[in-house]
């Protein structure tokens, strides 16, 4: 199993990752660290607790991390309109019974990643702040990390926050230039490849259907995370599973096809949060192709399943 540390800012599709990653016997996770980003850092810690609640989960540590950007006072506002006043799609999960430890995530990740040197990967679906204050912290890590898979960016195709930039890159671009000019082995899991991933509402029906509290749950979260979607993208009759793909490279990289890259974030007001990608010979690996077809059939295999089920 891969140890395995989820970053995240719990909205829905990031509640859908969680679900899809702890289902997954291939995955040991650690610990989750939040931050701002879809919703403030606090409301992500919640909504984290809330949802491991759910899973039956409570076991795993989450650990609240940046409520600010690395480099700015100011970012952009929260995504309230995409995933609910509560960043769960308003459907009322009850208030978690959880403590948070006084532990930063960035020191959490650093220590993680000195205890488990060179078998740790960082699935980080959120801005990228945790990330850059761990590495600024102790740059020792960049090299005794074993892999990072981001979910950001958008090197090939137009951003969906502005026509330049995705959003996760946009709330925080400094961090996100940081930590992809760190060094550090990188998977970049970007719009270019999760817009292809669609979760339909035939899908929610079948969860309903279940008759379990779990399945409602989810199955109310993305129907109002579908509605966003359906004013502004009509035409996929669906939402893209943006998190969860990110978790499913860590599960089974072949899902994916990448080029490899030199990819900087614009911090430039103007073009703030563009991913600008040229292809080396070194660099990260930038993912272009997805067999979205496999990945959605593992993916729903997986995301409600009590039973850890293997490829």
């Amino acid at each position: 199993m891969k140890l395995t540390i989820l970053d995240v800012d719990t909205g829905i599709d990031d509640a859908l990752a969680i679900a899809y990653a702890v289902n997954s016997p291939e995955l040991n996770i650690l610990g989750i660290t939040t931050g701002f980003g879809n919703v403030s850092a606090d409301e992500a810690t919640r909504n984290t607790f809330q949802v491991l609640q759910l899973l039956g989960r409570s076991d795993i540590p989450v650990i609240k991390g940046a409520d600010q950007p690395f480099r700015r006072e100011t970012t952009r506002h929260r995504a309230y309109e995409v995933h609910g006043k509560d960043g769960l799609g308003n459907i009322g999960l009850p208030d978690p019974a959880a403590i948070v430890p006084d532990t930063h995530a960035s020191d959490y990740i650093i220590s993680m990643v000195k205890k488990y040197p060179n078998e740790v990967t960082l699935v980080t679906v959120g801005t990228q702040t945790n990330m850059a204050l761990a590495i600024e912290r102790d740059p020792s890590i960049i090299t005794m990390v074993k892999e990072v898979i981001i979910m950001g960016g958008a090197v090939t195709v137009p951003g969906n926050v502005t026509s330049y930039a995705e959003a996760n890159f946009y709330a925080d671009a400094e961090a996100a230039d940081y930590v992809l000019r760190s060094g550090l082995p990188i998977t970049l899991v970007g719009l270019d490849i999760t817009m292809q991933t669609l979760l339909k509402r035939e899908s929610l029906e079948d969860w309903r259907c279940r008759g379990i509290e779990i399945g409602t749950a989810f199955a109310n979260m993305c129907s109002f995370y579908m509605d966003f979607y359906e004013k502004n993208n009509p035409h996929l009759g669906g939402c893209a599973l943006h998190d969860p793909l990110a978790v499913a490279v860590a599960i089974e990289p072949s899902f994916i096809k990448t080029k490899t890259m030199q990819v900087h974030v614009s911090t430039d007001e103007h073009t703030l949060g563009q991913s600008i990608g040229k292809a080396t010979g070194h660099g990260i690996e930038v993912g272009l192709e997805v067999d979205k077809d496999v990945f959605t059939s593992h993916f729903l295999n997986r995301v409600l399943s009590c039973e850890k089920e293997q490829l």
